[in-house]
């Protein structure tokens, strides 16, 4: 597993922060360019990947919840 796809989703906030000043503020290289904007595009990529998996966990939560909601709803009807 590359170093990217280890990193936090904060920790990847940060380093892309990095990497946006680095090109924006600093007279680096093209070649050095490249591989900042290559490693930013990993780390956007990452990023997205652990948004979508926290939304999917959070819609599965979130119907878990009305499940039981539900459940205990009609139990509650079943009682009186």
């Amino acid at each position: 597993m590359s170093k990217t796809k280890e990193m936090s989703f904060e920790k990847s906030l940060i380093r892309l922060q990095e990497i946006s000043d680095l090109l924006e503020n600093q007279e680096i290289d093209l070649d050095e360019s490249l591989n900042l904007y290559e490693e930013g595009i990993k780390l956007s990529k990452n990023c997205f990947t652990l948004l979508k998996k926290a939304e999917l966990k959070v819609t599965e939560l979130k119907k878990q919840l009305e499940t039981e909601i539900s459940e205990d709803l009609n139990q509650n009807e079943l009682d009186f």
